[in-house]
């Protein structure tokens, strides 16, 4: 008897929570499980500023798949899904394979949304993935570096569009690394000027306003400028262009443009012509794409509305990975053919924001949390995601153990 094939797509937080949870309760005579990844390695999306701020190392940053993903039982399989036959039931592969499958898991990240603003996908940069962050950090450094020869004062202007949790946590990170950049390459703290441009009204738009007054004093207290309620109409080799009244405009020349304002679901999504809003499906209560029984949609690609307020739940690691937990759960009950849950119900234990690797804001277990217990919070919720995937091996050799500092 053909054993059922649940192929997962994509090794973020949320699919390989899917595949380790999976591995936990299936016997390798019970199921076939692919995961398809176009890396070899998880890394951790939260942890992506500190990276590309230079504060942290990129290779700290991620983890081999190896390591937690028992071979015996899952067959990795390195490449990028294209597209999705959902007739056919089978996934096109970059390298011209195909994959049937019984079950389908997509939990494939986002990517950068520009909202077509002119010029950002090609003169800006985006917190994406490792790549990206070590290419941010190295820019900066060269800026910094040059500017000793040229004296452009551009050259030492940064510019981050976006003041939602990602450009936050990278203000906070800049904050803690400028000081280091400027002692390094013998530069003088005041010549260094951050800007952070926010269309909406607020920065941390959602966030308790007295947690969010609190962030902003403490990055401009680092010499953060905030631009709150600006739009920006272009980016140019130069910098970016932004809107300053009704009719007119202003350029802020900078040499340094990191995009962390917007987030759309995985283009396979769109490709696939599966039902979607911006690349994100709004998946049916047991996270199952809108008229597909054998596929599920998690993380990044997928929109799970809060009842309450009547709007999406933001895509956060700690949501792909109740969902991971929960579709693995899902699946091991069809294929023992016991009776499914129906409704994913998101338990929000809290959000800490960091601002620097010593300060943080958060409310977690309905409470308001600021400072070093704010920043001792984000730590422990980043060794947690290591631990339920990982185990303590993992966590021993990724965790961050520098709590109370």
């Amino acid at each position: 008897m053909r054993k059922p094939k649940i192929v997962v797509l994509g090794a973020g937080y949320g699919g390989l929570m899917t595949v380790t949870r999976l591995q936990k309760q299936l016997g390798s005579n019970d199921a076939d499980i692919v995961l398809v990844n176009r890396n070899d390695y998880h890394y951790e999306t939260t942890w992506l500023h500190e990276a590309s701020a230079g504060t942290l190392s990129p290779d700290q940053v991620r983890y081999d798949i190896a390591n937690v993903v028992d071979r015996s039982k899952v067959n990795f399989v390195k490449d990028t899904a294209l597209k999705v036959d959902t007739e056919a039931k089978t996934v096109q592969l970059e390298k011209g394979n195909e994959l049937s499958y019984d079950y389908l898991v997509i939990a494939l990240g986002g990517a950068p949304e520009t909202f077509g603003i002119q010029g950002l996908d090609k003169y800006a940069f985006s917190i994406t993935n490792v790549d990206t962050a070590r290419q941010i950090r190295e820019h900066i450094e060269y800026q910094f570096a040059t500017y000793k020869i040229d004296q452009k004062p551009e050259r030492l202007t940064i510019v981050v569009g976006g003041a939602g949790f990602t450009g936050i946590e990278f203000l906070g990170e800049l904050g803690n690394r400028i000081p280091e950049l400027c002692k390094e390459y013998d530069i003088e703290k005041d010549m260094v000027k951050v800007v952070c441009v926010e269309a909406a009204p607020t920065a941390l738009p959602g966030f308790d306003p007295e947690l969010v007054a609190y962030a902003t004093a403490l990055l401009e207290r680092k010499n953060v400028e905030f631009r709150i309620g600006t739009a920006i109409k272009e980016a140019t080799p130069e910098g970016i262009v932004v809107a300053k009244g009704e009719d007119e405009t202003e350029e802020i020349k900078a040499s340094t443009v990191v995009w962390a304002a917007g987030v759309r679901g995985n283009p396979i999504i769109v490709e696939s012509g599966i039902e979607n809003m911006r690349g994100r499906v709004k998946v049916e209560p047991d996270l199952r794409a809108p008229g597909l029984s054998d596929v599920f949609v998690i993380g990044d690609c997928s929109l799970v509305i809060n009842e309450e307020i009547n709007r999406p739940y933001p895509p956060t690691a700690q949501i792909a990975m109740q969902q991971g937990e929960f579709v693995a759960n899902n699946l091991v009950n069809l294929l023992n053919g016991k009776t499914p849950v129906n409704n994913f119900i998101f338990d929000n234990k809290g959000t800490v924001c960091s601002l620097g690797d010593d300060d943080a804001i958060g409310v977690v277990f309905g409470k308001k949390v600021t400072g070093t217990k704010a920043s001792f919070m984000k730590k422990m919720i980043d060794n947690r995601a290591l631990y339920m995937i990982g185990g303590v091996p993992l966590t021993m050799k990724k965790g961050k153990f520098n709590l109370l500092k």
